[in-house]
């Protein structure tokens, strides 16, 4: 029997070993004993609040005296009556509503715009055309994002009320769009930056110019970014109200938040605790929908810009 040309026999060489088993992606080899307890918080936090959710609804048609003796049972006294609706119409007419709401739309359609309009802009020059500094510009606008609005209060009521803008809607417009800026900006900076560079540099090559790149190319490619940022600051600029109830005195004025927080007296006053609860549903129940409905595109627009 004739030998291999290594001079060893087939018999005597080691045998190959197997292939590495990939190993598990983290949390699934075995359930770790936080992961027990972050789930528990997690579902324990969202049970609480459809509980409280679930109490708001049903007590927004209920009569003061179901509000206390049963909270978490089903409304009956006003659907017995015939009048279900009662309590929205009472909050509706006494809090005057109706301009409240239509200020509100009008304030945070309007605002929302603008921040995202000016706020794209200054996002791209900082992440794509190598602005000098755009580094610890962008630091800058990120600390603005954690100085509390409250700390600015008083300081904005005295310079705007010399400029005479106190106690109208476009003067809190400003403060709105002036203080949603930061966050807005390093929002969008993310976005920017995970975006490609080939087609910047192709448009480059065909003689696009920074600024028919940004509008024809760069900011078509971000409309997620755009979109979420756009919705974010509509939920926040709708359930704002502080700011309206300091610089906000007559009810040709008033935002929901604000008529809301005037109608708290005279109805608390009234005993009035079901058109009160009625009158937090109408401000809850819309950006409560619309989070639902645009929940999903939400979640993908803070999760593309952070490819990078």
């Amino acid at each position: 029997m004739s030998s291999s040309p290594t001079g060893s026999t087939p018999a005597s060489r080691p045998a190959r070993k197997p292939p590495r088993r990939p190993k598990p992606a983290p949390g699934t080899k075995r359930i770790s004993p936080m992961r027990v307890i972050g789930l528990v918080v997690v579902w324990a936090f969202t049970l609480f609040n459809l509980l409280v959710l679930y109490w708001l609804i049903t007590a927004a048609f209920k009569t003061p005296l179901e509000i206390f003796r049963e909270p978490l049972a089903l409304p009956s006294t006003l659907f017995e009556r015939g009048t279900p609706f009662r309590n929205f119409i009472y909050a509706w007419d006494t809090a005057e509503f109706g301009t409240a709401f239509f200020n509100t739309v009008l304030l945070v359609a309007v605002c929302s715009v603008v921040i995202v309009l000016v706020s794209a802009p200054a996002a791209y020059a900082l992440s794509r055309l190598g602005v000098r500094g755009s580094g610890p510009l962008t630091g800058f606008i990120a600390i603005g994002m954690g100085v509390p609005f409250q700390t600015v209060v008083i300081p904005a009521f005295i310079a705007m009320s010399k400029l005479h803008l106190t106690n109208n809607l476009f003067g809190l417009a400003l403060l709105y769009v002036a203080l949603s800026l930061p966050f807005t900006v390093f929002l969008l900076t993310g976005f920017f930056r995970s975006l490609p560079d080939e087609l910047e540099e192709a448009a480059s090559i065909d003689g696009a110019s920074a600024t028919r790149t940004f509008w024809s190319i760069m900011l078509p490619l971000a409309r997620g970014g755009l979109i979420t940022a756009l919705i974010l600051n509509a939920i926040g600029l709708w359930n704002e109200t502080l700011l309206a109830i300091v610089f906000l005195q007559e009810n040709a004025n008033f935002t929901l938040a604000r008529a809301l927080f005037t109608f708290y007296n005279a109805a608390s006053y009234q005993s009035e605790y079901g058109g009160l609860l009625a009158g937090v549903a109408i401000i809850v129940l819309p950006m409560l929908v619309l989070y639902i409905l645009l929940a999903r595109r939400i979640i993908t627009g803070l999760t593309l810009g952070a490819g990078k």
